[in-house]
């Protein structure tokens, strides 16, 4: 149970949080945004410089490495955020809305790194409206409704599921795999 736990105490046990509002900060760079967070946790000069460069490169941004947060696009600003989230090493990490604000090309490459971080073995948790995107990358879903869950299962169940596509999905709803 987490649910009073600060979020300071939770990275502390390996849980990175994407919150759905926009979290870089906004004056400082791509680059800063990194190795602020990474100095807080009392990396050296050098395992900062290498930890970030390391990021910079995982999560293709290190071309805009010295653009402000400001500066950013949606795409760039969630991958720069989502960098940002695993400069703890966490085991796990929780997405909020990670689609939102984004267009279509950010949406696959939100989508690559979701897959790219199952492959790390990094636990990841999304909510989000986005369906079709969000059933497409995970391995099991559960359906939230009036506050209570109503079905859980892969995603295939609930793409298939009558009463699923009753309450939520909708009739036509069409599982897409990318």
């Amino acid at each position: 149970e987490i649910t009073r736990v600060p979020m300071y105490k939770r990275s502390r046990l390996g849980i990175g949080y994407l919150p759905q509002e926009a979290s870089v900060f906004r004056q400082l760079t791509v680059e800063e945004n990194l190795l602020a967070t990474l100095e807080v946790m009392g990396y050296n000069r050098k395992d900062r410089k290498q930890r970030a460069e390391q990021l910079l490169v995982d999560f293709n941004i290190a071309h805009i490495r010295g653009s402000k947060g400001y500066m950013l696009s949606g795409g760039e600003r969630r991958r720069t955020e989502i960098a940002r989230a695993l400069t703890t090493h966490p085991s796990f990490i929780l997405l909020d809305e990670p689609f939102a604000g984004v267009d279509p090309i950010a949406v696959e490459d939100i989508m690559r790194i979701v897959r790219e971080l199952k492959e790390r073995n990094i636990g990841v948790l999304i909510t989000d409206h986005n369906v079709h995107e969000t059933l497409s990358i995970v391995d099991r879903a559960y359906l939230l409704f009036d506050g209570s869950i109503i079905m859980e299962g892969d995603s295939e169940k609930l793409a298939n599921d009558e009463e699923a596509r009753k309450i939520y999905l909708g009739e036509s709803f069409r599982l897409d795999r990318y």
